[in-house]
């Protein structure tokens, strides 16, 4: 955006007088020359004032394309980890910070039983926290063992891990409510066609690995900030409205359904 509105001098200024730079998915910067561009010289004063520079991707640098070698060369300068799915004990742990910061109360042995049950995806995992406390909200009951397997028995078949792919749940959210693609896609302020482009981007956001900004591009190139601000959202309505968190669990159901063939 600096680029794009002539900022580059606030650009630089901003991110080239600090202590950390912490960049996600810098595979996103594959074939973008002139953010490539600011982005190395921010990287070389960083370095040159002895600043620290984390960067994460879902490759190696190696295997990067749509960079140039001076880059890839700079993201091997420093230590290089592969961080994989973590262990139960640490998903247990996050479902537990994240239940305290949404200040909720749940049993040690409901964490562990949604901690087995989801294991490859964290967005995912919290989805499950978050399902579970919202269909507890709307009945007024206690988070207990049945309460959980009721809720997760469709949605998290034990032992199950599917692959779902964004075009998947935009198809079915598609379906769904009779609105096409493209007007999810589009500019339509409609509110049915916004309240389903929201669970859209809920869903994609809780059960892919796709990054806000990645999702905002899929839907016509919006900025990263909405999709934050429809997250939230559904998060909050699914609380408060039986029938659009009825409907957010039907195409969830679906999307999973049609994933295991």
């Amino acid at each position: 955006n600096a680029i794009q509105n002539n900022r580059t001098s606030f650009f630089q200024a901003e991110y080239r007088d600090i202590d950390v730079l912490l960049i996600d998915d810098i595979q996103f910067l594959q074939g973008k020359d002139q953010t490539q561009e600011a982005f190395f010289h921010t990287f070389n004063t960083l370095h040159d004032h002895n600043k620290q520079v984390v960067i994460t991707s879902d490759l190696p640098p190696k295997e990067l394309t749509g960079f140039e070698e001076r880059m890839l060369s700079r993201f091997e300068w420093g230590l290089i980890t592969d961080i994989q799915a973590p262990e139960l004990e640490t998903r247990i742990a996050i479902l537990r910070k994240k239940a305290q910061n949404e200040k909720i109360k749940v049993p040690d042995e409901i964490l562990e039983y949604m901690a087995a049950r989801v294991a490859s995806n964290i967005r995912e995992l919290e989805g499950t926290l978050i399902r579970v406390t919202a269909f507890a909200a709307l009945n007024r009951t206690p988070v207990d063992i049945n309460l959980v397997t009721a809720v997760l028995k469709d949605l998290v078949p034990l032992g199950e891990d599917s692959v779902i792919a964004p075009n998947d749940i935009i198809n079915e959210v598609s379906r769904y409510y009779s609105i096409s693609a493209d007007d999810l896609f589009g500019s339509s302020r409609q509110q049915a066609v916004a309240q389903a482009r929201q669970i859209a981007m809920y869903l994609i956001r809780e059960q892919t690995n796709l990054s806000l900004p990645k999702i905002g591009q899929l839907f016509g190139n919006r900025d990263h900030t909405t999709v934050m601000y429809a997250n939230k959202k559904v998060n909050d309505l699914m609380k408060e409205r039986r029938s659009l968190y009825n409907q957010v669990t039907e195409i969830l159901n679906r999307v999973k359904q049609n994933s295991r063939g």
